[in-house]
């Protein structure tokens, strides 16, 4: 078999992932890209962008496909159901510790989300460098410097200490 002949790696590298996340107990996540034959809610819908938790407690009959994402959820309480093509997904990533990995998107224009010239913010290239093969350079999410969570490294300042306050006690009363 050919390269060019050969299946997409991101249902497969997306499906890992999401095992990842379960097997560690955390919550998965996927931004997706949404136009016309994305299947989601549109009032949910920013800059033709949507975050989708895709957890076992968040689902119902999740399939998790080599061409789409398939589920049911509930939004505000209103049962829906969401099909996402998997050329969609910009990324799968955990909740709770931003780990995960951006896709390039296939057939979008030049300067379009996970381009290389136009990086997604609050992400950066993995440190494994590109990847072989037709899907491009793979991404690692890694939290801004303003999100809260801090990234360790030698630059990294020291934050700033709180103000110290005497410390509350209890006084009992008889």
């Amino acid at each position: 078999m050919n390269a060019p002949d050969a299946t997409s790696t991101r249902p497969y590298l997306i499906r890992a992932l999401y095992e990842w996340c379960t097997d560690n107990g955390f919550t998965p996540y996927v931004a997706v890209s949404v136009d016309d034959s994305v299947q989601v809610p549109r009032e949910y819908v920013k800059n033709n962008e949507i975050v989708l938790n895709i957890s076992f407690d968040a689902t119902s009959s999740l399939q998790l496909g080599n061409e789409f994402i398939e589920f049911k959820a509930r939004f505000a309480g209103s049962a829906r159901e969401i099909l996402v093509p998997i050329s969609h997904v910009i990324a799968i990533y955990a909740r709770e510790n931003g780990q995960g990995m951006a896709f390039p998107m296939d057939t979008a224009p030049r300067g379009s989300v996970g381009d290389a010239a136009h990086p997604v913010p609050g992400m950066a290239p993995s440190a494994s460098g590109p990847a072989d093969g037709v899907e491009g350079k793979l991404m690692q999410l890694v939290p801004e410097s303003g999100s809260g969570a801090a990234v360790e490294g030698p630059d990294t300042p020291e934050p700033p200490k709180p103000p110290s306050r005497p410390r509350p006690s209890l006084k009992r009363v008889k």
